[in-house]
């Protein structure tokens, strides 16, 4: 008699915790407030750029975590939806995408601050341009007399995307 209240006693503790384990995550998904922590899409805040002694920088500046950022050669720039050319003066150009991202609020007012199109007399780097903030992506395009050589990468607190651009040959800063 006496194992079986144990038992009784030991198999109701077993369920009452797992009852309590199953109720609290439940109940605090219900009850909490809209969630803040949530991740929200990052904000492309501000493109600018420095002359160095051997190389050139643009440095693209993000609120909240910087994502996935991609840097192509092409042809030429063009506006991200109406397609329309940049015009920026280069011979060669680098489109520098960062998705997903955009440069307004959820209220649809732009955020950044950077320039929209701006000549420049870098010895590298000869112009820069915001081409879009468009389907949950922000791109910008650096313009460039002679083929760019460069290299990428990342700070934090805050984030920035940080592109160098080295000096063409026979450049004297």
């Amino acid at each position: 008699m006496h194992h079986r209240h144990t038992l009784a006693a030991v198999t109701a503790g077993i369920l009452l915790t797992a009852g309590i384990g199953a109720t609290i995550p439940a109940g605090a998904a219900n009850t909490s407030a809209p969630n803040r922590s949530a991740p929200t899409t990052p904000l492309v805040v501000n493109a600018r750029w420095a002359g160095h002694a051997s190389y050139d920088r643009l440095v693209i500046d993000v609120r909240g975590a910087m994502p996935p950022v991609t840097v192509h050669r092409v042809a030429a720039l063009h506006q991200d939806g109406s397609g329309r050319p940049v015009p920026l003066a280069g011979r060669r150009f680098l489109e520098i995408r960062l998705s997903p991202a955009a440069a307004h609020d959820e209220a649809g007012r732009s955020v950044y601050q950077g320039p929209r199109l701006v000549k420049l007399t870098l010895p590298a780097l000869k112009g820069v341009a915001l081409t879009g903030d468009f389907e949950g992506a922000v791109t910008l395009g650096a313009a460039f007399h002679t083929e760019p050589v460069y290299k990428t990468f990342r700070l934090h607190s805050p984030e920035r995307f940080v592109i160098d651009v080295a000096h063409p040959v026979g450049c004297r800063g």
